[in-house]
């Protein structure tokens, strides 16, 4: 007798969990889509009970028309669909299923946007401002422009720099450990400017760690005032906020840095291979994205400076 799919999906999420490390943001994506997609099958078949194995291409295309109609942007179809696929495979190899109904449908096609960055006048404006607020010795203030520094020097993302650990930085090589989506972990460079932030800081981190006593987390790197591990809303606030002095309404964001450090290296001259690396892409074609951004912001200069363009 099939198990209820409640307790199939369970098993599921912790086959991802606990044999294929999938990070905790996912296996709560996937939990909320394959619930929405049970939620759509109950109703599609018009029956409390149904069978895995007998969802088809036409119930398929049923639940991507319902996700549509909801409004849902084509990057979250596509989440849900892979979802149901991966869900599918697991089945199969379970042989709990004979075939896979999501792989009869094609996934959405996704809207490729040019991601928003700063020039580099913008990020000296950036640095010289934090950089002097920090100069007055106030923790947050010390904490903010060392957050900054590094998320601009090793291209990091929120959860990447949120969940740096003390042991995982080396100021005196100058590298630092960064684990990124899917578990996976990269050594990326600290440069000289990042690197003096991060040591002003450290003083400033030891000192409150001090004050709180047992209540202060020793193992995170960047904390709250409360001696704990900063949230993702903290460290995104804070980045924002700076940000906006920079470029009120632009609605950059901590991905705006990441963005601004693949950009400004390719715009150097950087292998696309090297800042494939930097930056923990899986695939070459993620990284292309920033020389289209280098393509698009050469093609306005020649259009304004070319006395024919």
């Amino acid at each position: 007798m099939t198990p209820p799919p409640a307790d199939l999906i369970a098993a599921f999420l912790t086959h991802l969990q606990k044999e294929r490390d999938v990070s905790p943001n996912t296996v709560k994506a996937y939990r909320r889509d394959l619930g929405e997609f049970c939620d759509f099958l109950g109703e599609y078949y018009g029956a409390a009970e149904w069978e895995w194995g007998k969802v088809d291409r036409l119930a398929m295309r049923g639940f991507l028309a319902r996700l549509t109609k909801r409004g849902l942007a084509k990057r979250s179809m596509a989440r849900a669909l892979s979802a149901v696929r991966t869900y599918y495979a697991f089945l199969h190899r379970n042989d709990l299923v004979e075939s896979n109904p999501a792989k009869s449908v094609g996934s959405p096609k996704l809207d490729r946007h040019l991601p928003g960055h700063l020039d580099r006048r913008q990020m000296e404006t950036l640095f010289a401002a934090a950089a002097t607020r920090a100069g007055e010795g106030k923790y947050t203030d010390v904490r903010d422009l060392a957050i900054l520094e590094l998320f601009y020097s090793a291209g990091l993302r929120l959860s990447e720099l949120r969940g740096i650990n003390r042991a995982d930085l080396d100021l005196l090589a100058g590298l630092v450990k960064v684990r990124g989506k899917g578990r996976k972990e990269r050594i990326v460079p600290v440069g000289d400017h990042a690197q003096r932030a991060l040591r002003n800081y450290e003083r400033v981190r030891d000192l409150l760690c001090k004050q709180m006593g047992l209540a202060a987390d020793r193992t995170a790197f960047f904390l709250s005032q409360r001696g704990t591990r900063m949230s993702a809303k903290t460290v995104q606030n804070s980045v924002t906020r700076w940000l906006g002095e920079v470029d009120e309404g632009a609605g950059l964001s901590t991905h705006s840095l990441r963005h601004t450090f693949a950009t400004h290296l390719l715009d150097a001259g950087a292998d696309l291979r090297a800042v494939q690396e930097l930056l923990g892409h899986a695939s070459i074609s993620t990284t292309q994205i920033y020389t289209h951004t280098s393509v698009e912001r050469l093609r306005q200069v020649y259009k304004n400076a070319h006395p024919r363009a």
